[in-house]
């Protein structure tokens, strides 16, 4: 069974910077894909970037992009979420998530519906 564990979240000041960690196991093929979601208080769940376990192919919604970076680490079946110049907009439940197939990141793959979840981690930025 595919199990997502994250960690790192907390409370951060706007302009700084922290790292979302995500510790991925129970994959049995090698072709999936994880991603990052969250949710504020009274808002819909939002797709934020999302990377292809090869690397290859990776997405970032526009209201992050430029700000955060997702990478990996296969070795240690990581994953991670590098968040700069946060902004109290992004105070929300940090979510990772695994889409099982997925090669290719984009808009549509987040909108698709993800095959595993995380419980999730709190990100307070204040300003």
């Amino acid at each position: 069974e595919v199990q997502l564990v994250e960690s790192g979240g907390g409370l951060v000041q706007a302009g700084g910077s922290l790292r979302l960690s995500c510790a991925a196991s129970g994959f049995t093929r090698d072709d999936y894909a994880i991603a990052w979601f969250r949710q504020a208080p009274g808002k819909e769940r939002e797709g934020v970037s999302c990377i292809a376990n090869s690397g290859d192919s990776t997405y970032y919604a526009d209201s992050v992009k430029g700000r955060f970076t997702i990478s990996n680490d296969r070795a240690k079946n990581m994953w991670y979420l590098q968040m700069d110049n946060r902004k109290p907009e992004d105070t929300a439940v940090y979510l990772c998530s695994a889409d099982l197939y997925g090669t290719y990141c984009s808009a549509v793959l987040l909108l698709g519906g993800m095959d595993y979840w995380g419980k999730g981690t709190l990100i307070t930025v204040s300003s």
